[in-house]
């Protein structure tokens, strides 16, 4: 059945769409545009917690989405069932599941937005268009992107939850707050 999803947003393809998606998915190649928003962010005190945190999760998405889930579930990519579909892009070299463009944009995402509402939707969107791209252009299944999400958004929850208690906010009165 995720084939058939594939095959039929192959049928999305055109001429104007392939380099959009080509660079949309460049834009979550290790996190990099994730990674410069958290960067941007550590500069300002007023943002640097959530900069921080997002740094936290996105290392430990890494870890546990790319060097352990890949590797003990080693599920191969679509191009590697279906030879027949002209990849686009350079074939990723890791194991399919979880997506870990995915995973990384949604748990930066996520822990964007438990710090700002605006933006953090702003960077779902991004995220999920990013999403999209990796099966636009058949290397991920809907599942490798739906445990990316999945993993990324409960990864952001444990990590802002774990900070909250264990560095709480101070307000302007000296008093410790329980939001991270």
């Amino acid at each position: 059945m995720e084939l058939e999803i594939l095959h039929w947003i192959q049928n999305l393809h055109t001429d104007w769409l392939d380099p959009i998606m080509i660079f949309v998915t460049t834009l979550g190649e290790g996190g990099i545009i994730w990674c410069a928003l958290a960067l941007v962010l550590l500069f300002f005190p007023k943002t640097r917690r959530c900069g921080k945190l997002m740094v936290a999760v996105m290392m430990f998405s890494f870890l546990l989405g790319n060097l352990i889930l890949k590797n003990i579930i080693a599920r191969g990519r679509p191009f590697t069932v279906d030879t027949t579909v002209s990849l686009l892009i350079k074939e990723p070299g890791e194991y399919s599941f979880p997506s870990g463009h995915t995973l990384n944009g949604f748990s930066a995402a996520t822990m964007l937005f438990l710090h700002y509402r605006g933006p953090g939707i702003a960077a779902f969107v991004l995220a999920g268009i990013i999403a999209f791209s990796r099966m636009y252009l058949f290397v991920h299944y809907p599942t490798d992107i739906l445990g990316g999400l999945i993993l990324g958004v409960v990864d952001a929850l444990v990590i802002y939850l774990i900070a909250a208690r264990r560095f709480p906010v101070e307000n302007k009165a000296g008093q410790t707050a329980g939001q991270g």
